[in-house]
């Protein structure tokens, strides 16, 4: 699903009211009338409500949010913090609330002066969207304070105040920590970024009706990965396919005491699809992995403790290594010989991530359209140190562009970026996912998609949801502390199964 700056929502904002058409007036109401639809399913009708509303359209939006709460006889309270003129649509709310609930509404506008609430009140926060620009002062500052220290819950419209829509410097300013925000129409940049956590809370996007004309023509590099997508890419299987038509992957992993994401990666290779699945490795883990998962061929490296060489690579449909190979200077020779014979897109992830970033050199060797998978540390090891995920962000952009490769930045919602200079977020998985062997887990599924015929980028995208979507099955039976790496591997099935299913179901 594309989203976009705030500067372009405004902009697409402008496009409905022009094409539907529609005045702004009637444009924030249908936005109030999604939020309080939202509410009413969200928080119990006996709880009573403090509504704090500013000056601009995010304060239109929460005095009208007022006045339909009010009509269902919610016991509410609006606090009105202004200084500046009002917009236009504000005043118009504060007059239709003013007609109807005249004792409801508190207007303070040069002394913030605390209300008196019960402990059990829900705040609603309609100070600023994500259109600010400055930081938060003076009247609004002392109110997000208040707000931030009531002990009550507080949700949010459209984005928490005082945090911008897309870059944000400095979080020890003004800011309110909301449990909640009903972003309108599209998510927020800063909700997928993870030092904003604390103040977004639960986030849930509500659809208010922007023109669907102007979502479309307008470009944009933001998306977030959704199911109908994951399951335009799914290929259909041939009811006389054989093995050798789904692919032979190779996966170059191991090391001595690091068997276990020979076995981790290899099992998810072929729980992902991939007709054959070879594993490189030392002698001394050829037992182990043989015995551990013996659908998967494995090959001795002539080093008994790593590996040091490889051969025959251009028999290979996908190529993967770097999960639990060590540093060793055996195994850097392997990989850069690695990459001067391959011509093929290749995975690289672990330690072969911190083998390039140890011999920089390397970089210019990766092929075209190959796979990085690092976490924020490995990331800063290939490409040195950022001050904050907004800028780590902007790196992997410019870096999947210069290196004209995939780079799957590792998290909560993990970021894909393309050499187009297009950023996808993942909307699967969860913390229970971050656990040894995950990573190894990934790396697996990826190899075994790129062995089957799918182009890089949808290998990138593909691999992460269903990954990201296993380990949500497998939190349905687990918990976040005791979900491990095998049990993602134990949903894979589970997973494309759903996936196909809900898919014929759509089609019917």
């Amino acid at each position: 699903m594309k989203f976009f700056s705030t500067s372009q929502i405004r902009e697409l904002d402008k496009f409905t009211i022009e094409n539907e058409p529609i005045t702004s007036i009637d444009l924030m109401e249908r936005a109030a009338d999604a939020l309080y639809e939202k509410y009413l399913s969200t928080f119990s009708y006996l709880k009573p409500v403090c509504i704090f509303a500013g000056h601009g359209n995010n304060g239109g939006d929460a005095l009208a949010l007022a006045r339909m709460l009010l009509h269902t006889s919610l016991n509410v309270k609006v606090v009105f913090l202004h200084t500046d003129r009002l917009s236009s649509d504000c005043e118009t709310n504060r007059q239709r609330l003013r007609e109807k609930f005249p004792n409801c509404l508190i207007e303070l506008t040069n002394e913030f002066i605390a209300p008196e609430i019960s402990n059990d009140t829900i705040i609603v926060d309609g100070l600023f969207g994500s259109g600010l620009t400055r930081q938060l002062s003076g009247i609004f500052a002392d109110a997000v304070k208040w707000i931030n220290e009531s002990g009550c819950h507080v949700l949010s419209i459209d984005i928490p105040s005082g945090l911008q829509g897309e870059k944000n410097d400095d979080l020890s300013i003004p800011i309110v920590k909301a449990n909640y925000t009903f972003s309108l129409q599209f998510p927020k940049l800063a909700f997928f970024l993870p030092e904003n956590e604390n103040f977004i809370g639960q986030w849930e996007v509500l659809d208010i009706g922007i023109h669907p004309q102007a979502i479309t023509q307008t470009e944009t590099i933001f998306a977030t990965l959704e199911t109908s997508e994951i399951q335009s890419i799914l290929k259909k299987r041939s009811k006389f396919a054989h093995k050798g038509t789904f692919g032979h992957a190779l996966i170059i992993t191991g090391s001595k005491g690091m068997a276990g994401a020979s076995v981790l990666s290899a099992r998810a290779a072929l729980r992902s699809g991939a007709g054959l699945v070879t594993i490189h490795g030392p002698e001394c883990n050829r037992l182990i992995v043989q015995t551990a998962i013996p659908e998967a061929i494995f090959m001795s490296d002539n080093s008994t403790d790593f590996v040091s060489e490889v051969k025959n690579i251009e028999n290979y449909s996908a190529i993967a290594i770097g999960p639990g190979i060590g540093t060793e200077k055996e195994t850097t020779i392997l990989l850069e010989n690695l990459l001067r014979e391959s011509t093929k897109s290749c995975i690289f992830d672990a330690d072969a991530l911190n083998i390039i970033g140890q011999h920089n050199h390397l970089l210019q060797l990766i092929p075209k359209n190959s796979i990085f998978t690092p976490h924020p540390k490995e990331f800063e090891r290939l490409f040195g140190s950022c001050n904050s995920s907004y800028e780590r962000m902007l790196k992997a952009q410019r870096m999947s562009q210069q290196l004209k490769i995939i780079i799957i930045l590792k998290g909560a919602h993990t970021l894909i970026a393309t050499p187009d200079g297009k950023l996808s977020f993942n909307t699967t998985g969860n913390s229970g996912m971050a656990t040894a062997g995950s990573g190894d887990v990934l790396t697996g599924i990826l190899a075994g998609l790129l062995a089957q015929g799918y182009s890089p980028e949808e290998t990138a995208k593909l691999g992460v949801f269903i990954h990201g979507y296993a380990g949500d099955l497998a939190l349905q039976k687990e918990s976040e502390e005791s979900l491990i790496a095998g049990d993602i591997i134990c949903n894979l099935g589970a997973t494309f199964r759903t996936l196909k299913l809900q898919e014929q179901s759509f089609k019917s």
